[in-house]
């Protein structure tokens, strides 16, 4: 049953790769047939991925070596199967159909839709073939591979200049976490003496139990992948190639915001084993997370273009989720990241008729007016988040104490909770507070519900970790709790209108990202020969 299950998984991402190598000039010329292979094959993706976790849930996890290589190294390539890799494999499946079809439309009647769709194929395979890996080889070829894929597609035009540069800017950063995985890759087999994750998995194991993961060289394995990570998912200050490739196509956006941005995430998920055992590497992840976090939502609240600001979103969002497994939440983080793709999907594909909407509004007489919020609401919007979140706590049974990371991560929904209720508090109508406070309580009930949900889901998974906090993790939570704190003070005050010139200067900074993008974009022109076009 292992073979059959490790079989249905390996065909998903190797019918996608080997439909990616249709050559471009055949695709083109062939676009109707390319067209019903793109929807046939990721139809049939999601099917194989839902008959693959439904194997799971039946017959349990499987780690079954396809192929194996003797020479130069002992290698075996084949598929491993738990719960976190079945739930990424439908998730990717899943915003792949969609994401194709949307692209037929898309790209209707242009002459190079066929070699799009081509590489958006190839993408999706390299992708699925990351999350099934059993293997560090194959995890960091599939990494690399994806990488290329999306390359291709971030240059579809190479007519327009800022994409091409931005997709320089990406490629470089991407060879720089290329970089840090192989490093990564070198050490963790020169101390295990492995590249496989069941082996890796079991040594870590040991190394927790007999609490020797000190060890200089574990630290550094665990830094070189979270700092890999950090590329891939746009992780301060790796963070500049993000909003930059916005005149890609649309599809190319969804699915790099929807599932490739997610890579980093899943990494660190999949090798959490191994990365726990530094708590350095989950320190220095949690405080870059929160910064980054932190910093996207600024900038975000000043972006006039509708796909940055969902860039930047993105942005804060990966912030978040890379705060939440360096905290040791990693059931969070799944969920964050499911809940998260389906989201920006859904946002980046819909971005247009969001516009049209607006547009109409303003044409009816309508006004686009995000209201002030009174201060005298606040105290009792603080009050009565706490009270929502005290008693969905309570009713879900839910050790805030013994769930890692649970203490802050309940503190940063309860300053949400307080965000939503404010304003529905301070809209001056008694039906807009109670239907903002229901709100509020769904989205408390959502949350941990979901959480209990994924956690159940992770139990069984080696990414199910727990963590042991040390001094060190304790300040870096305090330093996380005074950055969401002071941004939400930060925000109450320019929400009730307090108009300072600090707040028209620092809105002038944050709407140019703080200049962070400087530094990159001179390395890239140096590295190109030439200076980076006007946006």
């Amino acid at each position: 049953m292992n073979t059959v299950q490790s079989l249905l998984a390996a065909a998903s991402p190797a019918l996608l790769l080997i439909a990616g190598l249709i050559p471009s000039a055949c695709a083109n010329r062939n676009v109707k047939r390319v067209r019903m292979l793109a929807l046939g094959i990721t139809s049939l993706a999601l099917t194989l991925a839902i008959a693959t976790a439904g194997l799971l849930a039946w017959h349990g996890p499987s780690d079954v070596a396809l192929v194996r290589l003797v020479w130069p190294l002992h290698l075996s390539f084949g598929v491993y199967i738990d719960s976190l890799s079945a739930v990424m494999l439908l998730l990717i499946s899943f915003i792949g159909v969609i994401i194709t079809r949307y692209s037929i439309s898309y790209l209707d009647r242009e002459a190079t839709q066929g070699q799009f769709l081509r590489w958006m194929l190839f993408t999706l395979g390299a992708v699925q073939l990351l999350v099934v890996s059993r293997d560090l080889v194959m995890l960091t070829a599939a990494w690399m591979m994806t990488s290329a894929g999306l390359h291709r597609l971030l240059t579809h035009y190479p007519d327009r200049t800022w994409a091409v540069w931005a997709a320089r800017k990406k490629f470089l950063i991407s060879r720089l976490g290329d970089l840090m995985l192989l490093a990564a890759l070198w050490l963790t087999y020169y101390c295990f003496g492995t590249t496989q994750y069941a082996e890796i998995f079991a040594a870590a194991e040991k190394l927790h139990e007999s609490s020797t993961g000190g060890d200089f060289w574990i630290s550094a394995i665990g830094s070189l992948y979270v700092l890999g990570a950090m590329t891939k998912s746009a992780q301060f200050p790796f963070h500049t190639w993000l909003p930059d490739t916005m005149e890609t196509p649309t599809p190319v956006s969804a699915l790099m915001h929807a599932g490739i941005i997610n890579a980093g995430g899943f990494l660190v998920l999949r090798l959490s084993p191994l990365i726990s055992l530094s708590h350095l590497a989950l320190d220095f992840l949690a405080l870059i997370g929160a910064f980054t976090a932190l910093l996207g939502g600024l900038v975000m609240l000043t972006q006039t273009s509708v796909k940055r600001q969902l860039a930047y979103s993105t942005m804060a969002q990966m912030g978040f989720m890379m705060l939440q497994c360096g905290l040791g939440a990693f059931s969070a983080a799944l969920l964050h990241i499911v809940a998260h793709s389906l989201y920006k999907a859904h946002a980046f594909l819909s971005c247009g008729s969001v516009l049209e909407a607006a547009a109409a509004r303003k044409t009816d007489g309508g006004r686009i007016d995000p209201g002030r919020r009174i201060p005298l609401m606040l105290p009792a919007a603080i009050m009565l988040a706490l009270a929502i979140c005290s008693t969905t706590v309570w009713i879900f049974g839910v050790d805030l104490a013994a769930k890692p990371g649970a203490m802050i991560l309940s503190l940063i929904l309860t300053i949400a909770l307080t965000q939503l209720v404010w304003s529905a508090l301070s809209a001056g109508s008694t039906r807009l507070a109670v239907w903002g406070t229901l709100a509020a309580v769904l989205v408390s009930v959502g949350y941990y519900g979901a959480y209990l949900v994924a956690d159940q889901i992770l139990l069984h998974s080696v990414s199910h970790q727990t963590i042991t906090p040390s001094l060190l993790d304790s300040l870096v939570i305090l330093i996380v709790a005074l950055g969401f704190i002071g941004i939400f003070l930060l925000q109450a005050a320019a929400a009730s209108g307090w108009s300072r010139p600090l707040f028209r200067s620092l809105y002038v900074h944050a709407l140019n990202g703080f200049y962070l993008d400087v530094p990159a974009r001179r390395i890239t022109a140096r590295v190109y020969g030439h200076r980076s076009p006007v946006q």
